[in-house]
């Protein structure tokens, strides 16, 4: 099993940038597609940005940017040019074939 511990969340103006941290355990963490979804009031949960084992970046939203350290079992995602919209819960997922896990998610908001 793995297990996620999300930081990093917090408040910060429009156009600021914040840097999310994915802490994970386990000793498959190495072979796990890892990625960012986020979830705002009222709305769908939507991936944000998804990194493969090998450290190749899947799907990313514009002005994110995943990466991750296998050797430190972490991921990060590095978030510019915040707006209003990018107010959300973000969970940290962990993935491989039928098997997934979730962090339990940091929050994000961004207003002046």
């Amino acid at each position: 099993q793995v297990q996620l511990v999300e930081s990093g969340g917090g408040l910060v103006q429009p156009g600021g940038s914040l840097r999310l941290s994915c802490a994970a355990s386990g000793s498959i963490f190495n072979t796990l597609v890892m990625g960012w979804y986020r979830q705002a009031p009222g709305k769908q949960r939507e991936l944000v940005a998804d990194i493969a084992s090998s450290g190749i970046p899947g799907s990313v939203k514009a002005r994110f940017t995943i990466s991750r350290d296998n050797a430190k079992k972490m991921v990060y995602l590095q978030m510019d040019s915040l707006k209003p919209e990018d107010t959300a819960v973000y969970y940290c997922y962990a993935r491989r074939g039928s098997y997934d896990a979730w962090g339990q998610g940091t929050q994000v908001t961004v207003s002046s």
